[in-house]
């Protein structure tokens, strides 16, 4: 069976999670790089990876691989997908994908120019326990959707050497949690929201602190996010449908929900495994790449980018990379 082969640039603990969920038949970690190539050569031999790199450059022009996973900090995203595709290569690059709406469809362009596709290693999209739950709202089931709420809150170390509030490293809660959020809301709408509204607090740095985020759609759902950088929430997720609401905690890499009908009964609902999320993305790039089918989600990308693009933009926050 042909394999799809990888590569990984920025070797942070992400990158670590990443190398160890390749478990496909289909897929097959091949090269590693690092701005040094000790970092790099340290990574590839706790993983049993045959290359290691010391430049990423040299990872991307390595004839073997067929798609890089990149893990660099948010504000280098748009500059290292360009890197990959002008050496050939397909792209998975962690969430948040670029910077802003502007970038996104800078690579995209350059994507479709190469025949190459980009893809947002976003888990949402690939846990098997969403695929069910869409599937069941779709059939009418439970009745009409009506709205789909998301929080997520952490608590952050507010040293500004460190990327959660470095402006010149994408950080801020948006970027780095509020993307999960906005993608579960926008995998469970039925459309984009048309009608944004959003409030938000900023810290000394100039990222935002903490926001919350209301929309609408044409279809009349509602949505709300709510996000925290200095203080813990639980990562709750809630669909509310007219003869149903579902609820999934830890929703980033759920495996399990809650069904909760009118009259107070409950269905758990469990499918997938929250410790193979990554695995997921793995599988399902790979599986992309082997039938030439595009299933990238990024149209869903797309659209969460553009509406991080509007909360900023709300907030007299400027999402470039300085």
């Amino acid at each position: 069976m042909k394999k799809i082969k990888w590569g990984i640039i920025g070797l942070g603990g992400i990158a670590h999670d990443f190398a160890a969920a390749f478990q496909s038949e289909q897929a097959e970690l091949v090269a590693v790089g690092s701005r040094t190539l000790q970092k790099a050569q340290e990574f590839a031999d706790q993983y049993q990876v045959p290359k290691a790199y010391g430049h990423y450059e040299a990872l991307c022009f390595d004839p073997d691989i067929d798609i890089v996973y990149l893990a660099t900090p948010n504000s280098h995203h748009a500059e290292n997908i360009k890197m990959v595709l002008n050496a050939g290569k397909h792209v998975l690059c962690e969430k948040a994908i670029t910077m802003n709406a502007d970038q996104l469809n800078e690579v995209l362009e350059l994507a479709k120019e190469k025949n190459l596709i980009v893809a947002e290693a976003m888990t949402i999209y690939h846990m098997p326990l969403y695929q069910q739950l869409k599937a069941r709202i779709e059939s009418g089931e439970f009745g009409a959707l009506k709205m789909v709420n998301a929080m997520f809150g952490s608590l952050k170390d507010t040293d500004p050497s460190m990327r959660f509030f470095n402006k010149e490293l994408g950080g801020g809660a948006l970027l780095d949690i509020g993307v999960y959020a906005l993608s579960f809301v926008r995998y469970f709408l039925s459309s984009q929201p048309t009608t944004l509204q959003t409030l938000a607090q900023l810290y000394e740095t100039g990222v935002d602190e903490m926001s919350t985020i209301q929309m609408k759609n044409e279809q009349n759902e509602l949505s709300t996010v709510s996000l925290s950088f200095r203080g813990k929430m639980p990562k709750q997720g809630v669909i509310v449908c007219e003869n149903a609401y579902i609820t999934a905690l830890n929703y980033p890499r759920a495996d399990k929900a809650v069904i909760t009908y009118p009259d107070g009964t409950t269905e758990v609902v469990e499918a997938g495994d929250s410790g193979s999320a990554l695995a997921y993305e793995v599988e399902a790039l790979s599986e992309t790449l082997l039938n030439q089918e595009n299933q990238s989600y990024i149209e869903l990308t797309k659209d969460v980018t553009d509406l991080m693009d509007q909360a900023a933009k709300a907030w007299g926050m400027d999402l470039t990379d300085k």
